[in-house]
């Protein structure tokens, strides 16, 4: 399994509508490429967070270069 095949499927994936046979597939790929695991765990989290209403508190200097680097990229145009 490539990587864009498994990008594909990370809805699925992550809904739980995938076929047994094709969970064993995307798990193999999962544990051989770092880079998926990583956006797979980074999208069930983000999907977690806002099905929980969850607010959380940035550091404000995180949040000041967050929105600083949103701000600079919205007047190149987004």
């Amino acid at each position: 399994m490539t990587c864009k095949e498994f990008l594909a499927l990370l809805d699925d994936l992550i809904d739980d509508t995938v076929t047994p046979e094709m969970r064993v597939e995307l798990e193999k790929h999962l544990g051989k490429c770092g880079h998926c695991e990583v956006i797979f765990n980074t999208t069930r989290k983000t999907i977690e967070i806002y099905r929980s209403h969850e607010i959380y508190q940035l550091p404000s200097g995180l949040r000041e270069r967050l929105h600083a680097a949103i701000m600079a990229r919205c007047k190149k145009g987004c």
